[in-house]
């Protein structure tokens, strides 16, 4: 079992414009709802390549009810969401049809409390027993302490579970020094995090600050990774148009996918940018469109960085 996390749960809306203007009032073509939150996106497009996999996470009120709800329908998906007291947010994504850009609005989350969130590092241990790899992704709510990643890594590394790290900020800077086997940072968390601009530098700068590999998003050049093993790239051979949202936790799926499986670092980096690119033309995070990702699955190859 594939185990995710998502502290900062979302019910994710999806509204599609012919045109977004600023100081306009637009007409929505299309309205989507999905639950969400980074993890909770990596999980579906786990649960959609055939792993079980357990969400697991903070969530409460209407909000978190309807997040439930919509996940209770997802195949090969375990619920294993922790209630709390507050609000889950809403995050809301406008898809400007013409441009084929998105304009994201994040709400902050709920406030938990610190008997809340003592409550969720018991129940993350009784998880992780059997779990066979785990991902910490997305945003911390509000409350919950800037070092939580960090923390929830040396758990999953005391009881010899592999983790995958996916924030930004502080929370990654605190979270690599606890040394998480994978971090996927895109190149502005990169930047922020090494200080340097170019994507090979900062992502060597980044493995030696304690994660013992570094995968790199790089938008429409796909994906850059520096492990043990050696240094690779892997980009799709033509952009796609759609809305790049869910493109990096499709990214985040098929590493951990390949993790499990025990694939070499080639196939597995090839595997995660098809699927980040399969992701920009489904209607919303947390899908991709397969019929694009086989065809890219056999013309993406990860060569040596």
């Amino acid at each position: 079992m594939i185990l995710t996390v998502t502290l900062n749960t979302a019910l994710d809306i999806t509204y599609r414009v012919r045109s977004l203007r600023p100081h306009a009032s637009h007409r929505v073509s299309d309205v989507a709802e999905r639950p969400g939150g980074k993890g909770v996106n990596v999980a579906r497009v786990l649960a959609a390549l055939g792993h079980e996999v357990t969400v697991t996470g903070l969530v409460g009120g209407v909000t978190g009810d309807q997040v439930r709800e919509r996940l209770a329908h997802t195949p090969g998906l375990t619920d294993a969401l922790m209630p709390v007291a507050g609000t889950t947010r809403r995050t809301i994504a406008v898809v400007d049809a013409l441009s084929g850009d998105t304009t994201q609005l994040n709400e902050p989350g709920p406030q938990i409390g610190p008997a809340e969130w003592a409550a969720f590092q018991g129940f993350y241990g009784e998880l992780l027993r059997s779990a066979s790899a785990v991902a910490l992704s997305g945003s911390l709510p509000p409350g919950v302490p800037v070092g939580a990643y960090a923390g929830l890594i040396r758990t999953a590394r005391a009881a010899g579970v592999p983790v995958l790290l996916d924030t930004d900020g502080e929370p990654l800077r605190r979270g690599v020094a606890a040394r998480p086997d994978i971090i996927k940072p895109n190149t502005e968390e990169l930047a922020e995090l090494t200080g340097a601009h170019d994507p090979l530098r900062a992502t060597q700068d980044a493995r030696r600050r304690g994660a013992h590999a570094v995968v790199a998003s790089l938008g429409a050049d796909g994906l850059l990774a520096v492990t043990p093993e050696g240094h690779w790239r892997a980009a799709p051979p033509t952009r796609l148009r759609g809305n790049p949202t869910g493109a990096g936790d499709a990214a985040v799926a098929g590493l951990l996918s390949g993790l499990v499986e025990n694939l070499p670092w080639p196939t597995r980096l090839a595997r995660a940018a098809a699927l980040s690119a399969a992701a920009v033309p489904a209607p919303a995070a947390g899908e991709f469109d397969r019929a694009v990702y086989e065809k890219l699955l056999v013309r993406v190859a990860a060569t040596a960085a």
